[in-house]
């Protein structure tokens, strides 16, 4: 399906850009993605293309290519596609063209037809771009913010077990959407990963629970990925000379830090995900070890063997 996706954009810019009637073998010679040796193959795969082209309302016409009226070729025709120029210059089109693709509803950036519509040039980047992702289950988000607003209570799965808490608040860091709130059984605020969840129901009861004045979502949402979640573990961690610096740059103001005499660190740190402290662990290679408990150092071993 992708490589369907990117011929059919490619032959839209294509036609877009060359503003004359083109024929099927120049088509065929200049856009990337269909067969130049199988004759069979590439009509097979140009009629799909027409049709759904057509399908998605876009007037692609037959013409004469010239004023002898002998040969035939396609065309968009731009009146009937674009829609009406809203005199947008370069410098709001690039703002509209980053906006497009920053916000994901569903996991996946707008596409550049739009853009295409409004008559700006399908912009070229790295393949992947700056993304704010809403997740594969926009609804999910839309659920939770109910419960936000109405404070309901909120109960969903997480790591096997169920959860009921209070939601305080919701807020998107580090390309995830996180639920903040102390559960029904303790007064401590923990923040939950949206995606990490599932089977989400809102309570039946509205104004069930009082969010505390100043209450700060930002300020509740942990600065490490390790701190998100409902574990409660204490890790030390022992880095090699040549990593200290970056360690200092990531760790938390709250962590406990010794200093070898060579340079090195041995770090504590508060851990509410192990497996997020894990991953991130795992970035130092060999310049890395956990030392205690015995549990998560276990956990990191494993974790080398399956990757092994």
């Amino acid at each position: 399906m992708k490589n369907v996706i990117e011929r059919i954009l490619n032959l839209l810019a294509f036609l877009l850009t060359v503003e004359r009637p083109v024929a099927a073998d120049e088509i065929r010679d200049t856009v990337a993605g269909y067969d130049r040796d199988n004759d069979e193959a590439f009509h097979r795969m140009f009629e799909r293309d027409k049709d759904l082209l057509r399908s998605l309302g876009i007037p692609l016409e037959l013409r004469f290519t010239d004023a002898w009226e002998v040969d035939q070729g396609y065309v968009i025709v731009k009146d009937e596609y674009e829609l009406p120029d809203p005199g947008l210059n370069d410098e709001e089109r690039a703002a509209l063209w980053l906006a497009a693709q920053v916000v994901r509803v569903g996991g996946q950036p707008s596409g550049p037809e739009a853009i295409l519509k409004l008559g700006g040039a399908s912009m070229v980047g790295a393949g992947e771009p700056l993304a704010a992702n809403l997740g594969l289950a926009a609804d999910t988000l839309g659920l939770v913010f109910v419960a936000i607003a109405e404070r309901r209570t909120l109960t969903f799965l997480y790591r096997d077990s169920e959860r009921t808490i209070r939601p305080f608040g919701m807020r998107h860091q580090r390309g995830h959407w996180y639920v903040v709130g102390p559960t029904s059984a303790t007064a401590d605020v923990r923040a939950y990963r949206i995606d990490r969840g599932s089977s989400f129901v809102t309570g039946d009861t509205a104004d069930a629970f009082d969010r505390p004045e100043g209450f700060s979502v930002r300020d509740a949402l942990p600065n490490a990925p390790w701190e998100a979640g409902d574990a409660d573990a204490e890790v030390s961690i022992a880095f090699d000379p040549e990593v200290a610096w970056w360690v200092q740059r990531q760790i938390p103001a709250s962590a406990a830090v010794t200093e070898s005499e060579a340079g090195g660190l041995v770090v504590t740190l508060a851990v509410a995900n192990v497996d997020a402290l894990i991953g991130w662990v795992l970035g130092f290679e060999d310049k890395a070890e956990i030392l205690s408990p015995a549990n998560v150092r276990q956990s990191l071993i494993d974790r080398v063997r399956e990757g092994s």
